[in-house]
């Protein structure tokens, strides 16, 4: 069974190369045949992938800079990370290779705003708007002990876009980052506290492959 996660947001730096990068370990941990398609002029994905070692789980690295050339065959798990800035049409041009849809949002005024306007130009996409293509959002790098991250919670509530995830802010990710790895790729204990957060959304993207 085959699926396609388009991670996505106009706002930049809410993470959606983390959360994208950290989706395709889950998925090549999982034992998926899994490919990472990267949007973005910066090649932040397939930078990260350049420095992947060996002995970690393979992920198929697709430079859709220019065109979205297709997936290798037998691939189960596609994510693709979309740059900040782009338009909407251009999201609707990737939603056709995409079965659901992440969009990550940080404990910001700004990232609130920006973010609960895209979110509601996202739900009139027709795809979308009926239901075809799921959006789950992730209240992203939250840090529990401040009044912010309780108002971004409450703000998305209102606004009736209730997180799928809660991750919180790790340094972690980071430190992985630079060696090309994911929460999913170590087994160390630090990592533990921070896989359990990604379970809820891990378990709604497969609802949907299931669909």
């Amino acid at each position: 069974m085959s699926l396609s996660v388009l991670v996505t947001n106009t706002k930049g730096g809410c993470g959606k190369t983390t959360i994208a990068t950290t989706l395709a370990t889950a998925f090549a941990a999982a034992g998926f045949k899994t490919a990472l398609a990267d949007v973005d002029r910066q090649k932040s994905s397939l930078g990260w992938l350049a420095t992947r070692p060996d002995s970690a789980a393979p992920i198929t690295g697709l430079d859709w800079r220019k065109a979205a050339d297709p997936a290798p065959p037998g691939t189960q798990r596609l994510v693709i990370d979309v740059p900040a800035g782009l338009r909407l049409g251009h999201v609707q041009d990737l939603l056709k290779s995409a079965d659901v849809v992440i969009v990550p949002v940080l404990a910001s005024v700004f990232d609130e705003r920006s973010t609960s306007r895209f979110l509601k130009k996202l739900d009139g996409v027709k795809p979308i708007a009926k239901g075809r293509k799921r959006v789950l959002v992730v209240a992203n790098r939250l840090r529990s002990r401040q009044k912010s991250a309780q108002r971004l919670l409450d703000h998305l509530a209102t606004a009736g876009f209730e997180p799928t995830a809660q991750v919180a802010d790790r340094a972690l990710y980071g430190e992985l980052a630079m060696s090309g790895l994911g929460l999913f790729d170590i087994e160390q204990r630090r990592a533990a506290a921070g896989r359990e957060e990604w379970l809820p959304l891990l378990a709604a993207i497969e609802r949907a492959a299931a669909r």
